[in-house]
């Protein structure tokens, strides 16, 4: 059974850091994308970052670009994301995500790129 599990989160201040862990069991995702999203309350969950596992090629999104740093540690199988410079506007449920049926030719920015999920993590960050 695969199972991704998210952690790392927690209430910072503005200007502060994170780092949030994605542990995968179960099976590997090599060749495949991992990703994490979020969702603040009252919001539809959206694309942070994602990562080629193979190639190790990193995809952000716009509000994200510059402060935040996907990366993944293969003996591992884990997936981090490190925030840095976080906004309140960062506060979210963190959610890692996998993909095992990603085709390529594009880059895998849905929900529906992804067939595994996490249960997220909280970030909570105070101005």
């Amino acid at each position: 059974q695969v199972q991704l599990v998210e952690s790392g989160g927690g209430l910072v201040q503005a200007g502060d850091s994170l780092r949030l862990s994605c542990a995968a069991s179960g099976r590997t995702f090599s060749s495949y994308p991992m990703g994490w999203f979020r969702q603040a309350p009252g919001k539809e969950r959206e694309f942070v970052a994602t990562i080629f596992w193979s190639s190790g090629r990193t995809y952000y999104a716009d509000s994200v670009k510059g402060r935040f740093t996907i990366s993944r540690d293969n003996a591992k199988n884990t997936v981090y994301l490190q925030m840095n410079s976080l906004k309140p506007e960062d506060t979210a449920v963190y959610y890692c995500a996998g993909s095992t049926y990603y085709s390529g030719g594009y880059l895998p920015i849905r929900l529906s790129d992804y067939n595994y999920w996490g249960q997220g993590t909280q970030v909570t960050v105070s101005s």
